[in-house]
This record gives structure tokens, C-alpha cells and sequence, in this order.
């Protein structure tokens, strides 16, 4: 996704598409790795010198509350964020802690809850992944 469609997608969303919006939703969109917020900001704050932890947390809350991001808790208190990409699993890997998209059908699990509402599905697979097999 090019630097306009990240744009695009803020003013969508009816966001001010600042430069610190912009690097992160960037971030999140060309990244698989599924990053914390430590890890966001470690990365983001070698080029914006004035960048606060806040500001990275404020932005994502900002982005889970549109519908862009999407906040998944992998393990006990780990919290990692991720562009939303519509339904899928994940496999993490307990060797290199690697965490792998996995393709899923949604309405497999969900049309075995009937009469339930269902709020957020989130599938988590561990192993060893191929490159630590």
C-alpha cells in the first residue's frame, strides 16, 4: 500500500492523516511481524526524535476504535497490533517466537454458535515453525 492509499484510508475514517498516523498505519500495513507497541515505538522513534510511547498507544486506540487495526493478545499479557485483514488465525512459533497469518474461514466457527452473539474470534496455533524445524 503506497503512501496515498495509507492516506485514503485515514480520511476515510474520518482521520487527520498526520505524519506520525501515517508511519504507523504504514508500519502496521507492510508488517507481518505483528508488533508491540515497545516494538513500534523502538522502531519509529530513530526517526521521529520527539515521539512518545502515548502517542504510539493514542494512535492505535484511535485505529482499533475505526476499524483499521486490530489489537490480538498471543500470550498471557503480550498484546501485538496488526492492520486489519479480515478473518484469519495465527501460529506463533515457540522456538523463535515468530508469529504466522493463517488462513480461516470464519463462518466454520461461527455457524456452530447459533444463538450466540459472537463479539471476536481469535485462533491461536503454537509449534515450531518450518525455518526452526
Amino acid at each position: 500500500m503506497n503512501n496515498e492509499a495509507i492516506v485514503a484510508v485515514l480520511k476515510e475514517n474520518k482521520m487527520r492523516p498526520s505524519f506520525i498516523r501515517v508511519k504507523i498505519y504504514t508500519l502496521l500495513v507492510e508488517s507481518r511481524i505483528h508488533p508491540t507497541v515497545d516494538e513500534l515505538y523502538e522502531q519509529l522513534s530513530k526517526e521521529i526524535l520527539t515521539l512518545s510511547k502515548t502517542t504510539v498507544y493514542n494512535t492505535l486506540k484511535l485505529f482499533i476504535d475505526k476499524g483499521i487495526v486490530r489489537a490480538i493478545n498471543i500470550e498471557g499479557n503480550e498484546l501485538r497490533f496488526e492492520a486489519e485483514r479480515g478473518f484469519h488465525g495465527h501460529f506463533k512459533c515457540r522456538v523463535c517466537g515468530q508469529i504466522y497469518d493463517i488462513p480461516m474461514n470464519e463462518s466454520a466457527i461461527t455457524n456452530e454458535l447459533d444463538g450466540f452473539t459472537v463479539e471476536d474470534v481469535q485462533v491461536l496455533v503454537s509449534g515450531i515453525c518450518p525455518e526452526c524445524e
